[in-house]
């Protein structure tokens, strides 16, 4: 078995291309996986569409994917948690072990991370691949394969509104009705938050973001930032306690920041411009406080806990699948929301 291995690379702006690769060889700690669903996010559009993400270029040939599951092949000689025939997610991400960050449990922020489809690593959007088995993590019986790829998603919600201190009683604000947006709606309410109200520009996903639990809606395409404020506030009854922003727009952070009430967090998700003008003062003198996320950190466990539990049901935020073959029909369906388009999933073997 050392061929067959066929794989979705990125070659530059624009040029995704099937490509016939060799399968690889596990090294000592790690297992070869049988790739079964690979979920399109923002970033491997963003890559495709534009080559880069700040300061990570495309320089060289790289395979996309990184919210992926599988199962397990063949493991390395040192792999004690794993066997074949393991159904398995992945956490994309292998931090080096040994620096201060790794040491002190928040391995995200570790420097020598290697992060699947983050240049130059390759990702997993192939029929084979290898991962460190460390990072992978056995999917429980009543969880599917499909779900297994939306751990990785869910691990941002999940680290997000851990940092945001969400708990029994908060109201909540999310801004953004995408993937993202959703899947901290849905931690939301597994972690207690009573009101929730979900903002967008899209009439659509917030008809999605009702169905699956926000408290209210409220579409934000035509209204200024003062109206804006005078409805949230109507809806909860008062302000937010905690805002989840999603979207990355300069407009919807500082609705966060001048909503938010005194003494609340504002926590940035989405991704957008590297400077933006906000309202510094408004947070400084109510002491609303704001913070970020990378990625995430021993989120993988409580995430198939709470999709194993019931929970949370991710299984709505599914809408579109595409075999390996249709990479590029998946890609523009992920980029352009074409038919609802939510959670894009690739399925990567042949059966």
């Amino acid at each position: 078995m050392t061929t067959e291995n066929l794989s979705a690379v990125l070659e530059g702006v624009g040029n995704l291309r099937l490509e016939n690769r060799n399968i690889p060889v596990p090294q000592p700690n790690e297992v070869l996986i049988a790739i079964h669903s690979v979920g399109i996010c923002g970033s491997d559009v963003h890559y495709w569409k534009h080559g880069r993400i700040g300061d990570f270029v495309v320089k060289d040939p790289m395979v996309l994917g990184h919210e992926s599951s599988g199962t397990v092949v063949k493991v390395g000689d040192q792999v004690k948690n794993l066997k074949p025939g393991d159904k398995v997610c992945i956490e994309p991400g292998v931090p080096c072990r040994k620096c201060e960050f790794c040491k002190g449990g928040r391995y995200n922020l570790c420097p020598g991370v290697k992060f699947d489809a983050t240049p130059p690593v390759d990702g997993s959007l192939s029929r084979y691949y290898c991962h460190d088995a460390d990072f992978c993590f056995k999917l429980p019986d009543n969880v599917s394969l499909e779900e297994g790829a939306l751990m990785e998603p869910l691990s941002v919600a999940i680290h997000a509104c851990k940092r945001a201190s969400v708990t029994a009683g908060k109201s909540v604000l999310i801004c953004g009705a995408g993937p993202i947006g959703l899947v901290n709606l849905l931690t939301c309410k597994a972690m207690g938050a009573t009101k929730i109200i979900v903002t967008d520009i899209s009439e659509s996903r917030l008809d999605i973001a009702k169905k699956i639990g926000a408290t209210y809606q409220l579409c934000v395409k035509d209204i200024n930032t003062e109206t804006a404020l005078s409805e949230i506030k109507s809806m909860l009854g008062g302000s937010p306690d905690i805002t989840i922003e999603c979207s990355g727009a300069e407009s919807s952070i500082r609705l966060g920041i001048l909503v938010t009430k005194s003494g609340g967090v504002v926590m940035l998700v989405g991704l957008g411009a590297s400077e933006i003008n906000i309202p510094i003062i408004e947070a400084s003198v109510r002491e609303v406080d704001i913070k970020g996320i990378f990625r995430y950190a021993n989120c993988y466990p409580i995430a198939l806990g709470l999709v194993s539990s019931g929970a949370i049901d991710v299984k709505p935020l599914i809408t579109h699948h595409f075999t390996l073959e249709e990479v590029h029909k998946a890609f523009e369906t992920a980029h352009t929301g074409a038919g609802g388009a939510i959670k894009v999933l690739i399925h990567c073997s042949k059966e």
